[in-house]
């Protein structure tokens, strides 16, 4: 894990146990923040991004396993390392099952746990990069469904949402008004609509309003098409 995605929450609720990993891993260069209950992992899921997620069976509200499952029901796509004193096959298959990604049995030796945190890191990597698009200063989250240019959020509704991910997938290239309401609202052409305009206009409000440059164009007779310029 490189720069800002070495983050981890270690969640458990032992404090001796808590102890010793927080400290043997802020050592190892990570910034390491600690939950001691599943209603404080769900907490600090929602306010912050890791790049792993270390996480106990045994917990003392909520189990373990339905915290990942929650998690991954928010939508939360970061690795999780289930590490528990419960090692018999079935704890491990119904873990991972669960929502884990891989699951290490107490006592472990910090070297192994440290191996199996930047295997779970690079597939974090991979992660943060496939679900977000980008076309200039424009980006979209594909697990949150958020969009920002510059930094700054875009409030979009669902549908302008969709819309204008056609559009960023489709980077470069003229869409047609027909492409647009197949693939965004499952229909087929209807001449008679001004759907497509509606929407476009009020997501070309939104996106290129007040900005230095404009992303969405319109390319008269033909449809759209969003690029950046250069």
């Amino acid at each position: 894990m490189t720069g800002g995605h070495r983050r981890i929450l270690v969640v458990e609720d032992d404090p001796e146990t808590a102890g010793q990993l927080v400290e043997q891993l802020t050592t190892s260069g990570y910034q390491v923040d600690l939950a001691a209950s599943g209603n404080e992992a769900l907490g600090r899921c929602a306010a912050c991004g890791y790049a792993v997620i270390t996480i106990d069976r045994m917990l003392p509200d909520i189990d373990g396993i339905a915290v990942m499952r929650q998690l991954r029901d928010d939508g939360i796509a970061a690795p999780f390392l289930i590490i528990s004193a419960l090692g018999e096959v079935d704890d491990k298959v119904r873990g991972l099952r669960a929502g884990g990604d891989d699951y290490l049995v107490k006592p472990f030796s910090f070297v192994e746990l440290l191996a199996r945190l930047e295997a779970l890191g690079r597939r974090s990597e991979t992660i943060v990069k496939e679900t977000i698009l980008r076309v200039g200063d424009l980006a979209l989250d594909l697990m949150s469904r958020s969009a920002s240019r510059r930094g700054k959020d875009i409030s979009l509704l669902p549908r302008e949402f969709q819309l204008l991910e056609y559009l960023v997938r489709n980077e470069g290239r003229v869409v047609s008004r027909a492409m647009l309401l197949q693939h965004v609202w499952d229909l087929h052409f209807d001449p008679s609509t001004n759907i497509i305009d509606v929407y476009v206009g009020r997501v070309r409000r939104k996106v290129d309003g007040q900005q230095a440059y404009p992303l969405i164009h319109t390319v008269r007779g033909v449809g759209y098409c969003l690029r950046a310029p250069g």
